[in-house]
């Protein structure tokens, strides 16, 4: 049993500076545990499966290029539907850019920002099926593109069998691992201590 998910995929081990560093802060490292167990141990698989929530996870990291995240991820779906996570790989190949990317509209100020960027479709929306692909279109929208992120992608997903609490577990979903990969991300930074 995983008792912290960032502490494994960080490689923290129980009594080194960065366990003590995280023990300063035991209301977030509960808290972000916390969301973790609520998002991939759900009561109830009623809006969202497991095999969504993990081959959406699988698709996040690998976009995120993290491979060893991405490797936790994909492990996890693997035991689910081993099948499915060859699909995932390779929608995370057709999907995999740098950004973010977003168009600001008119001549404003922030105009000067945008930057057109990839514009992801599932490659294989038939093996993944209409809700995943949605799920993996609109992952990718808030990854690469947050700031184009409107009432169209929340219908599409509506369009593709997403009830309104499915489309806020899958947001809530990007939204922590993309959280879960930044911390984990600064915390083997500082594991690797001052660079010269």
């Amino acid at each position: 049993m995983i008792t912290d998910v960032i502490d494994q995929l960080a490689g923290i081990q129980p009594g080194s500076p960065l366990d003590r560093l995280r023990g300063r802060r035991p209301a977030a490292r509960e808290h972000a545990q916390r969301s973790y167990d609520a998002l991939f141990s759900p009561d109830t698989e009623e809006e969202v499966t497991l095999v969504e929530r993990d081959a959406v996870a699988a698709f996040v990291a690998g976009l995120h290029h993290d491979a060893a995240i991405a490797g936790f991820y994909a492990d996890r779906l693997a035991e689910l539907s081993p099948g499915l996570l060859e699909v995932v790989e390779s929608e995370v190949e057709a999907g995999a850019t740098t950004g973010p990317y977003g168009v600001y509209p008119g001549e404003g100020p922030l105009s000067a920002e945008s930057d057109e960027g990839l514009r992801y479709r599932a490659r294989r929306p038939g093996e993944l099926g209409a809700r995943l692909a949605a799920a993996f279109e609109h992952a990718h929208l808030l990854v690469f593109r947050p700031r184009e992120a409107a009432p169209e992608s929340l219908a599409a997903l509506a369009r593709a069998g997403w009830s309104t609490t499915g489309i806020v577990t899958l947001s809530q979903l990007v939204a922590f691992l993309t959280f879960q990969i930044r911390v984990v991300a600064g915390l083997r930074h500082l594991q690797k201590g001052p660079t010269s």
